[in-house]
């Protein structure tokens, strides 16, 4: 075992906690009017939902609670944010202003595909406990 291979799942879980609390601001950014942004209309079509798919995804992948779900939902409304927003300005994300939506988008993907790492809280005994009792044959 390589020294990289040692702390693979430490690693993971640094970068999942640092994507899900970026993500996370930039959603509270916007449904709050902090951090120097202007806040978003309540339930307005597409922004507000966004946000809110921000600051609640960016937290549950942060703590590692349904992380490969949450990042999921995450990557898919950033792909959708790329595609619908940004691409119609130009092709490249250098040239539309897309960087952020496209880093994210693939971000999450690798979450999702990866899982939570070290340090979640689905890690816990007690949500380890609820997915066992669920596994359980039934027996008559």
């Amino acid at each position: 075992m390589t020294l990289l291979e040692r702390w693979q799942d430490q690693v993971l879980a640094v970068f999942r906690i640092v994507v899900g609390f970026l993500f996370a601001t930039h959603g509270a950014a916007a449904l709050f009017g902090v951090f120097g942004d202007e806040k978003v209309q309540a339930f307005v079509w597409p922004s507000w939902w966004a946000s809110a798919i921000q600051l609640v995804g960016g937290l549950f992948v942060m703590v590692g609670l349904g992380t490969r779900y949450a990042a999921l939902l995450s990557s898919g409304s950033m792909a959708y944010a790329y595609f619908t927003v940004h691409q119609a300005g130009a092709l490249l994300p250098v040239q539309n202003g897309g960087e952020k939506a496209a880093l994210f988008s693939f971000a999450f993907l690798l979450i999702a595909f990866l899982g939570s790492g070290a340090w979640a809280l689905e890690r816990l005994p007690v949500f380890k406990a609820q997915e066992s009792r669920q596994l359980e044959p039934v027996t008559e």
